[in-house]
């Protein structure tokens, strides 16, 4: 037997489970037939790839979808008897056959196509605010995580540029209330200091970096002068859409080798011990927690850490 799930496993297993049960329930997958269709889901699957795929081998698709070619075949044969689909042999190897939908077969996928865009586009049109594009940005998020040949995105980090500040305080504001329940009190403090940095920046000795995937922001960081010896790594952030390709690493080796190129003799920075992900990416990269205190601030009691790493 294998080893036993250990404990925050067994939460993950439960939370991946539950939300397949909800989002299935949502989309109406569990109906016996999808989208008040004549078609199964499974039906409505080898549809798509026939629309998409034409002439397209049975065993293609059975290995594609994942399915029995017994149940495929059935599936097939029903195919054929309500005149949505041909099966030709292909002239290399008799036993294999092609498929094709016939006109009433495109008809028919055509259907059930504008349907899926119809409940989809309603669905998206219940959301408030950005949900929609929230939701894709999620989506987009557990895609990258569990299918490594899907899209590779175009990652890149680049220096600020007007109107980049606006993003980091709102990104900020929104993410900390949303993932740690932090009052607005937050997002003013954030806004000072990018306030502070804008007018007081020192092009040879400061940065901020912007990293973008596929052109959208997705994070951010500040490496600002404290002292001629001492240089301070601010406002690290990665919006969720970008979580789980490296980026906060990246960031932040970013401010590494700038501050060794200045002539820095130490970075210091201010955290919070809840932020695990965060305190993970420091202590990685070297820095180590030099005090811990605990205060009550952003609506939330909190431990802050100052994390140093010499150069």
């Amino acid at each position: 037997m294998g080893t036993p799930p250990k404990a925050e496993d067994e939460t993950r297993i439960a939370a991946i489970r539950q939300f397949n049960r909800f989002y299935t329930r949502r989309i109406g997958v569990l109906e016996r037939h999808l989208l008040e269709s004549p078609f199964t889901l499974t039906e409505a699957r080898v549809l798509f790839e026939l629309a998409h795929r034409d002439g397209i081998l049975a065993k293609d698709i059975g290995t594609e979808l994942g399915l029995d070619p017994g149940y495929l075949s059935r599936i097939v044969q029903s195919f054929m008897k309500k005149g949505l689909v041909t099966r030709k042999p292909e002239p290399s190897d008799r036993r294999q056959f092609k498929l094709a939908l016939t006109a009433k077969g495109r008809q028919a996928f055509d259907r059930l196509d504008r349907t899926s865009h119809q409940e989809v586009g309603k669905m998206i049109a219940e959301l408030p605010g950005d949900g929609g594009q929230r939701l894709v940005e999620a989506m987009s998020a557990i895609e990258r995580l569990l299918d490594d040949e899907t899209h590779r995105a175009d990652v890149a980090l680049r220096a600020h540029r007007p109107g980049d500040m606006g993003w980091v305080v709102q990104q900020h504001g929104r993410l900390y209330a949303e993932e740690f329940g932090w009052d607005i009190s937050f997002e003013a403090l954030v806004a000072d200091i990018v306030a502070q940095f804008l007018k007081e920046f020192d092009p040879q000795r400061e940065r901020c970096w912007i990293a973008e995937i596929d052109g959208r922001q997705a994070g951010s960081v500040f490496l600002v002068k404290q002292s001629d010896e001492v240089a301070k790594l601010r406002l690290l952030i990665v919006d969720p859409a970008g979580r789980g390709l490296g980026l906060g690493k990246r960031l932040v080796d970013e401010c590494i080798t700038f501050a060794r190129s200045c002539g820095y003799r130490r970075i210091t920075l201010w955290t919070q011990s809840m932020l695990l992900a965060a305190r993970g990416i420091y202590e990685n990269a070297g820095f180590i927690r030099t005090a811990s205190e605990p205060h009550h601030s952003f609506g939330q009691d909190l431990v802050g850490e100052t994390w140093e790493l010499d150069l």
